[in-house]
């Protein structure tokens, strides 16, 4: 007679224990996932002449200028200033997201399997 359910020559309890596991793994990356949308990333450029700070959430949160780089004749090198102080936040930001969602899965998001005992 066949067995009804799971998956054929698997134990029952070892679904579970599995089941278990990857509701405790996903709880856990909610709460990072709060955490790091708390967390604020500030970076600068321009020798410090431009500081930007973004969230977790992926917002700019703030802007500072120092009065000697506002040129009304160089607002080309004030923008790529910020930009560059920006993109440098966000990149801050995605590295330590990264990072600690690996250390939750283990690096299993390197593809079906990379992981998994199956």
């Amino acid at each position: 007679m066949a067995k009804r359910g799971g998956f054929p020559g698997a134990m029952p309890g070892n679904m579970n224990n599995l089941m278990k596991q990857a509701q405790k793994m996903q709880r856990q990356m909610e709460e990072t996932t709060k955490t790091l949308e708390d967390k604020a990333y500030t970076a600068t450029s321009g020798g410090g002449a431009v500081s930007v700070t973004v969230s977790g959430k992926k917002e700019v949160t703030a802007v500072k200028l120092s009065q000697e780089v506002v040129d009304p004749e160089d607002i080309e090198m004030l923008e790529d200033l910020i930009m560059a102080a920006t993109n440098e936040a966000f990149r801050q930001m995605e590295e330590e997201n990264s990072s600690a969602m690996a250390k939750l899965t283990g690096g299993l998001g390197g593809g079906l399997g990379g992981g998994f005992p199956f």
